[in-house]
């Protein structure tokens, strides 16, 4: 595709996302922006497919394949139970607590240091994750229009953050779901029109399709023969079950979508559904992977990985509305995690780091935009780092990222629901710091010291546990009270 083409259709993206952003905030109030319980049960559900899909997903998920074959599906199921968890112990708890910021839990069953220590862990999670999946879609944005037109990449990023900024300032959470529907309906469109393309060009029908998968030797689901291996199933499962509860459960971006249901029973149906339908369309993404290898290796093509699904959509071979249809699923799953990553960023650091408490609305809406552009210039400046410093598989990065810094939220999470016992509130910022410090030693000398053992996602569970122990360790019996 040409750069011309591709801004065209970036354009036309864009103009539809602006109108369904200004179609969703009429009529809506200040507080609306952080989210009011007035969504329909349905459009969550729908929303939160593409909600938790980013632009890693729609470019690594399919590049993933070589290395791994199917084994992501493994990850897909523990998700799926994951899910339950958050369903049927989280939801109704924030639920009963009537949070806005899902972090005000901890305030009320912990104190206040474990209330700041949550929201700041999470605020450096979502800071650094939103940040690697936007820069993505700016370096597929350099490959085929900044770098073809002579602009540098800071300048990509600057424009990439301001469309976020933009779309998201005025009506927060509200267009955030409307958008992610959008985006939704955009990636799944896209995804099966490029496996539809590819087939064709391939001479397959249905049944060739799935006998071409099924045949290939990148087909492989589970992995049960070594636990040392990265993919082994255990691994994988409760690596998903713990990444999901953590990234999801204890993460105010995605709840702060479900806690907009109109009550906890329209949230649990919201997660299950969403839950079912996001593991269909990963498979199908991983499919889709397949395809394009064998598409990639019949027509002399070389890229691999995150390289390889913008290589073969925009090669020329296929026809024209493939690439079309890259640009438009890239550009929908990225600049809708952006848009909400901007938004919950924004949301956790006014009401939990900065606090609203005795303020009037007016000067909270004047200090929740201010923050709102603080965190644009911030995510601009952590992608233009990640892009100097970037060496490995990005969905990879993702979730190791993950691993160590959502497994103190999960694991002071975890103490406050299963226990009774009263923790020194004082003392948990050092635990919640020294647990991740730990996990990272474990995990460089794990191959040496545990005879080849390779720690893979399931180092989440670690870090939490340990998080859990160092609490444990800091806690009393509650005291009784009349």
């Amino acid at each position: 595709m040409s750069p011309t083409a591709v801004i065209i259709t970036i354009l036309a993206y864009f103009a539809v996302m602006f109108f369904v952003s200004w179609l969703s905030g009429r009529g809506g109030s200040g507080n609306d922006f952080f989210g009011a319980r007035k969504s329909s049960w349905w459009l969550v559900a729908i929303a939160m497919i593409g909600a938790c899909m980013s632009g890693v997903t729609f470019v690594s998920v399919p590049g993933m394949v070589a290395t791994s074959g199917l084994g992501y599906i493994q990850m897909c199921l523990g998700f799926m139970a994951g899910y339950l968890v958050i369903a049927y112990v989280l939801t109704p708890l924030y639920f009963k607590l009537n949070v806005v910021s899902i972090y005000q839990y901890l305030d009320a069953r912990l104190g206040v240091s474990s209330y700041k220590t949550g929201a700041w862990f999470f605020f450096i999670s979502k800071m650094l994750g939103a940040s690697v999946r936007l820069f993505l879609v700016c370096l597929t944005l350099q490959l085929l229009v900044f770098g073809p037109l002579g602009l540098p990449f800071w300048l990509n990023v600057l424009i990439s953050v301001a469309i976020v900024l933009i779309y998201t300032f005025r009506n927060g959470v509200r267009s955030v779901i409307w958008t992610d529907t959008l985006k939704t309906v955009c990636m799944v469109v896209s995804v099966i029109l490029c496996i539809v393309f590819i087939a064709k060009n391939l001479g397959l029908d249905f049944s060739g399709v799935v006998s071409t998968i099924k045949g290939s030797n990148m087909s492989r689901v589970f992995y049960f023969d070594d636990i040392n291996h990265p993919q082994y199933f255990w691994k994988q499962f409760l690596g998903g079950l713990f990444t999901v509860i953590a990234t999801t459960g204890l993460d105010q971006d995605m709840m702060q979508r479900t806690l907009t249901s109109k009550n906890y029973k329209d949230s649990q149906k919201n997660l299950i559904v969403s839950s079912v339908l996001q593991t269909v369309v990963i498979f199908l993404f991983l499919c889709l992977g397949v395809l394009m290898y064998i598409f990639a290796e019949a027509n002399g093509i070389t890229e691999k990985g995150d390289n390889l699904f913008p290589a073969v959509a925009t090669s020329g071979i296929l026809p024209s509305i493939t690439g079309v249809l890259f640009i438009i699923g890239l550009v929908a799953a990225a600049y809708g995690a952006g848009g909400s990553a901007l938004t919950s960023l924004t949301t956790s650091f006014t009401l939990d780091i900065l606090g609203t408490s005795g303020k009037s609305e007016e000067k909270i809406t004047r200090t929740r935009k201010i923050v709102h552009i603080c965190m644009a210039l911030g995510m601009a400046l952590v992608i233009i780092v990640i892009d100097a410093v970037n060496n490995t598989s990005t969905i990879d990065a993702v979730y190791k990222l993950a691993s160590y810094t959502y497994g103190p939220i999960l694991g002071m999470f975890a103490f406050g629901i299963l226990t009774k016992r009263e923790v020194k509130d004082r003392f948990v910022p050092i635990v919640a710091i020294v647990s991740p410090l730990i996990c990272l030693v474990l995990h460089l000398n794990s191959e040496r010291w545990f005879g080849g053992y390779k720690f893979s996602y399931e180092l989440l569970l670690l870090n939490a546990g340990l998080t859990f122990l160092g609490l444990l360790l800091l806690s009393k019996k509650a005291e009784r009270k009349d």
